[in-house]
């Protein structure tokens, strides 16, 4: 581990930092990407609001580009598992235990959101009308298909609370280590409290997040880019170089 600074500020940065932090971008800018597509081109158009019945049509005819959806938000899931290990890497010598209590929030909402995936499956075999569901009449199959995605998407904001708070911890140790620009960090402890905060705001009063949809995690979505390009095309600099900046 590098030697500490009086300010409780990394002295120097290892090599593997530089190169975990270069991954870490990288995964920044492809877990977005994956996420994107897999909910607003494979998931977004077959999931009609108010109405099961056209819901579950549309996910029994495109079989196929739901189970990619799936299959997308998996390996994005994975991926932040990664990401979780290389922020740890790079951020370590900034707080140890903070560091560590940030991969763990960020590898328990990994953990949530692939296990959340288990209801696409539940889905899936709903729609599909096996034999052994004739038991049920289709109204309620399909009714029963809508409530496993209602499911799915109160478990993805269960994730949410996880990423946003292991977000705002590691967005602490970018700030304090002044490894990347101030405001940068700044940003990034502003946009992921949103986050949790709001998103449990959501979880208390359902009518909150009816009304304000996605919109509260616009900041997230700018910090996690801005800060994967930063990662990727700058890497992360001496707290000497930083005070220049």
């Amino acid at each position: 581990m590098s030697a500490m600074t009086s300010a409780n500020q990394p002295a120097t940065i290892q090599k593997e930092q530089h190169s975990a932090a270069r991954v870490a971008g990288l995964i920044y800018l492809i877990a977005m990407a994956t996420s994107m597509f897999a909910e607003l081109y494979a998931r977004a158009p077959l999931i009609v609001k108010g109405d099961a019945m056209q819901t579950a049509l549309n996910i029994a005819a495109s079989e196929g580009l739901f189970r990619l959806g799936s299959v997308i938000h998996l390996v994005t899931f994975a991926s932040d598992a990664v990401l979780a290990i290389a922020l740890y890497v790079v951020l370590r010598p900034a707080g140890r235990n903070v560091a560590l209590l940030a991969a763990s929030w960020r590898l328990i909402d990994s953990a949530i959101l692939s296990v959340n995936m288990l209801n696409d499956f539940a889905v899936l075999r709903l729609v599909d009308g096996g034999a052994y569901l004739q038991a049920f009449d289709t109204k309620q199959l399909q009714a029963l298909a809508r409530l496993f995605l209602s499911v799915e998407a109160a478990g993805f904001q269960i994730g949410f609370v996880f990423l946003g708070l292991g977000s705002t911890a590691f967005s602490y140790l970018w700030l304090t280590s002044r490894y990347i620009p101030r405001t940068l960090a700044a940003w990034g402890i502003f946009s992921s409290s949103v986050l949790a905060t709001v998103t449990l705001a959501c979880i208390l009063f359902p009518r909150l997040g009816e009304s304000i949809g996605l919109t509260y995690m616009a900041p997230m979505f700018f910090y996690e880019v801005g800060l994967g390009f930063w990662l990727l095309v700058k890497g992360i600099r001496a707290p000497s170089m930083a005070r220049q900046g």
